[in-house]
């Protein structure tokens, strides 16, 4: 095997959170699984999937840990399987970005985004792969929390299956390619 890459799924445990946009990233990392045929399998802090594409482990990672608590699973990822910070790949939800975006991004800033503030925390950089994934809607938002732990309505199904289908493209090609390729191709 040439290296391994985790693949992070940004999310809230729980059903309750299955289908809200805060758990978009969780959505990402279950297509990816299904797409290669892989389960998730309970750990500590996190549920793994596991698959080998082009000669490279991936390793797909859903936090157990609430949102903004993220960091440690993530840190206890990276530790365990012994991974670069360049193979790292957060997916969270986006806010700022309409539903059906994809915006990948070398490194950068929480953004607001409360799961990317406590991964920065807990590794002390900034400096990690993180796909972006739009959640924003049409209407003007007045309260974030209530409008993140939403469900999607039923007119936005259709965008959120063609979302969540681009970022576990995407990631496919980020882990062929590099960011900088994935970059270029998919932040149209």
């Amino acid at each position: 095997m040439e290296s391994s890459f985790l693949i992070v799924g940004l999310g809230n445990p729980g059903e309750k959170y299955r289908l809200t946009r805060h758990n978009i990233g969780y959505m990402v990392v279950d297509q990816i699984a299904k797409k290669y045929n892989c389960s998730f399998k309970r750990r500590f802090k996190y549920s793994i999937a596991k698959f080998d594409f082009f000669q490279k482990k991936v390793i797909l990672m859903k936090p157990s840990t609430y949102m903004n608590l993220s960091g440690r699973a993530v840190n206890k990822g990276i530790k365990k399987y012994n991974i670069t910070l360049s193979n790292l790949l957060i997916i969270s939800d986006d806010l700022n970005l309409p539903l059906g975006k994809v915006r990948l991004r070398a490194r950068g800033s929480a953004g607001g985004q409360k799961g990317l503030k406590s991964i920065i925390e807990s590794l002390n950089t900034e400096k990690f792969p993180r796909l972006r994934v739009g959640i924003a809607g049409e209407n003007n938002i007045s309260d974030v929390v209530e409008y993140v732990l939403s469900p999607f309505n039923k007119n936005e199904l259709n965008q959120v299956e063609q979302v969540v289908n681009e970022g576990s493209l995407c990631v496919k090609h980020l882990i062929e390619y590099g960011v900088s390729k994935t970059m270029n191709k998919f932040n149209n």
